[in-house]
């Protein structure tokens, strides 16, 4: 009963000898040694990984470095063409240098205050316990009057100014450091030299008047540079080591009061005028004083109107000829132009004059002739790689001022003729791709005053 069944003998799973299997035991030492074996495995991956990268890095290193290097090249061969095909692209600003080291001003003295007749009502006046002046020191008296506005009222009041008292505040004008006595007293003289009515003399009769020859005594202690030569010393600077002292100011104010009382009182006479125009003039190419251009303009306007008809005739001339003289053979031409301003004839004259008297100096008078400037400026080939277009757009700019400022020339087509056919050369024969300094600046002036001329 317990034997197998005919079936089960017959069955090869059942009948297959059953043997069990024995379980392998892991040691402590077995786990380190496959611990260790992994971990070389994968150190020795990441070397060669590592190894990998670097080289190709290493490609790319050198592949970036020779990009570089030929692009470096690349650039300084186009730096070094460029550079010979538009040469010196500095251009100095415009400035001249007009003072120099300022001297000592001339020693001066307050008047006595016993010599004064006119101080003497006013100790008696009522007002003089109203405004509180002692006489303690006389310089500081006087100077408390002036600065409180009561000496000038007092002078007009009794329609006179005293010889001492004239010098006094002239002198604090021009020479006195201290601003709170130079303004005053400038406004002192101002207040003077202006009539109450444009009919009539001046309102106020004055026992001595400055002339030309301090006016001129004033700018040399300042340092003004009176050598006429066109090899001055030309400055692009806003600063230099000599300069003209705060007097200036009042100085000019002072020279524009002057000028407007010529009907009055001819303080000057026409060379003497003359002489401070060109002064002023030159004073504006000065960076130093660019503060001062209003005032400097203003004073120019006043001196161009100083002069009769017949004057201005031969000093407009001699004027020109002086500034054309002194100013360098730069820009400081174009700002020469610039600073006669003005829209009346007299300063349209001028300005024209004075580009023609440049444009002669510019040829060293190898023109003889308005025909004969027009004969150089066209004969110069822009084409030619000497051509210097920084002296061309010069020429161009002064012949612009010298054409269209003189009315007499409107009558001469031949003039005008050979004036289109200078602008023609200038915007036809200048490539646009020429990168030669002021190439561009010289064409696109041309063309535009060719284009304005055609319009007419």
């Amino acid at each position: 009963m317990d034997g197998p069944l005919d079936f089960e003998s017959e069955d090869p799973l059942l009948s297959a000898p059953v043997t069990k299997k024995r379980k392998k035991v892991i040691g402590l030492d077995d786990l380190l040694t496959d611990f260790y074996k992994e971990k070389s495995k994968m150190i020795e991956r990441e070397s060669k990984q590592a190894k990998a990268r670097k080289n190709d890095n290493s490609d790319d290193d050198e592949s970036d470095n020779r990009k570089e290097a030929m692009l470096s090249r690349k650039i300084n061969e186009c730096h070094n063409q460029m550079k010979d095909m538009t040469g010196d692209e500095e251009i100095s600003r415009w400035g001249v240098q007009v003072f120099a080291n300022q001297k000592s001003p001339p020693a001066f003295t307050s008047p006595e205050l016993g010599s004064w007749s006119l101080l003497q009502s006013f100790m008696r006046d009522k007002l003089n316990s109203l405004v509180e002046l002692t006489t303690e020191s006389e310089e500081n008296f006087l100077e408390e009057l002036l600065v409180n506005g009561w000496l000038l009222r007092l002078v007009s009041k009794h329609m006179h100014v005293e010889e001492p008292i004239a010098k006094w505040t002239f002198n604090l004008m021009l020479y006195s450091t201290k601003e709170e006595l130079r303004m005053p007293a400038c406004d002192f003289w101002c207040t003077i030299l202006s009539p109450l009515n444009q009919a009539e003399k001046l309102s106020v009769s004055t026992e001595w008047f400055p002339c030309y020859a301090d006016l001129k005594g004033a700018l040399a202690t300042y340092g003004y540079l009176f050598n006429c030569s066109s090899h001055i010393k030309s400055t692009n600077t806003d600063s230099n080591s000599g300069g003209p002292p705060e007097n200036i100011r009042s100085w000019i104010k002072f020279t524009t009061a002057c000028f407007h009382v010529r009907s009055k009182h001819s303080l000057f006479s026409a060379s003497e005028a003359q002489e401070l125009l060109e002064f002023v003039m030159f004073m504006s190419l000065d960076r130093q004083l660019q503060g001062l251009l209003i005032l400097l303009s203003e004073c120019m306007q006043s001196a161009v109107s100083y002069f009769t008809d017949q004057e201005w005739s031969t000093s407009c001339e001699e004027i020109a000829k002086t500034l054309a003289c002194r100013v360098p053979r730069d820009l400081n031409c174009l700002r020469a132009l610039e600073c006669i301003s003005g829209g009346s004839t007299r300063s349209r004259h001028l300005r024209s004059v004075v580009a023609y008297q440049i444009l002669l100096v510019c040829f060293d008078n190898k023109a003889a002739d308005e025909e004969g400037i027009l004969n150089l400026l066209i004969s110069i080939n822009v084409k030619e790689k000497s051509c210097d277009f920084f002296n061309m757009y010069i020429y161009l700019v002064l012949t612009e001022n010298w054409l269209i400022s003189n009315p007499s020339l409107e009558y001469s087509p031949l003039i005008y003729e050979m004036w289109g056919v200078y602008l023609r050369n200038c915007s036809c024969q200048i490539s646009s791709t020429d990168l030669r300094p002021y190439a561009s600046k010289v064409r696109t002036e041309a063309s535009y005053l060719l284009n304005s001329s055609s319009k007419k």
